[in-house]
């Protein structure tokens, strides 16, 4: 199941350069594109609030 990122994102950036499937949007908040992820987890790792969930 894809990665989520939720409310608690504060789009800032740290997530998306880590992503190799480039399945991550910018925003005011972030968001996963289902069909890309391949639930690597590379996204929570690198997120500072931990707003990348899986599932």
């Amino acid at each position: 199941m894809a990665y989520t990122i939720s409310d608690a994102c504060i789009a800032c950036g740290a997530c998306t350069s880590e992503c190799p499937v480039d399945a991550i949007s910018e925003g005011d908040t972030y968001s996963i594109d289902a069909d890309k992820c391949i639930d690597c987890g590379a996204c929570a790792s690198a997120c500072p609030v931990d707003a990348p969930t899986e599932g």
